[in-house]
Formats: C-alpha cells, structure tokens, sequence
C-alpha cells in the first residue's frame, strides 16, 4: 500500500512548513489526486489518521478533490478524457496518447493554526 508512504511525505511536507511558517497545528489538509495516479483514494483517507496520529495534524480534516485524466492524441491531436493510462483514443483508437493531466498528487491548500 503505497499510499502510506505517500501520506508519510505529506506528513514531512506539513512538518517543514510548520518550522518554516511558525504555525503549530493543522485543521485542514486538502489533496489534488489524479484519476491516472494509481491512487486509491480508500487506502489514502483509511491511512490518513494512522499517519497523522500524534503529530501537528492529529485531528486534521481531509479534503480530497479528483482530477480527471485527460490526454492529448498524438495521432489526432485531440484532446481526450482519459480513465487508464492505457486507454486508446475514443477518436481515432490510436495507442499514442500524451498525458497532461491526472498523474498528479498534491497538497492543494491547507488550513492551520
């Protein structure tokens, strides 16, 4: 379950930025998860409380908001929703898609104290 390790860098993110910004207590963590970032968004909230117990963001609320994969077709150029990495243009079926968003993981905005 990668999501662990992904919430434990989230953790050093919060900690850094708590000795760099002076603020002491986290209220609110909201995450920008990619549908194409093999993710699962279960495991994160599951694993959410078990990571922050104990630290500055102990009682902390998660936000979590979805981004949708889109891709742009190499062949076509469209741009295309995508739900896998993998997934062939709806277009045209071409295999050759880039993609431009929906990978990513990251902290979006927080509410601290």
């Amino acid at each position: 379950m990668h999501e662990i390790s992904l919430l434990e860098n989230v953790l050093e993110i919060l900690q850094c930025s708590a000795r760099e910004q002076g603020f002491t207590r986290v209220l609110k963590v909201s995450l920008e998860i990619g549908e194409l970032s093999c993710v699962a968004e279960d495991a994160l909230r599951f694993g959410f409380a078990a990571v922050m117990r104990g630290t500055l963001a102990e009682h902390a609320d998660l936000e979590i908001q979805c981004v949708r994969g889109i891709g742009q077709c190499r062949q076509c150029r469209r741009q295309v929703q995508l739900q896998t990495l993998h997934d062939p243009c709806p277009v045209c079926g071409s295999f050759g898609i880039t993609v431009i968003q929906g990978q990513e993981m990251k902290i979006r905005e927080l509410q601290v104290v």
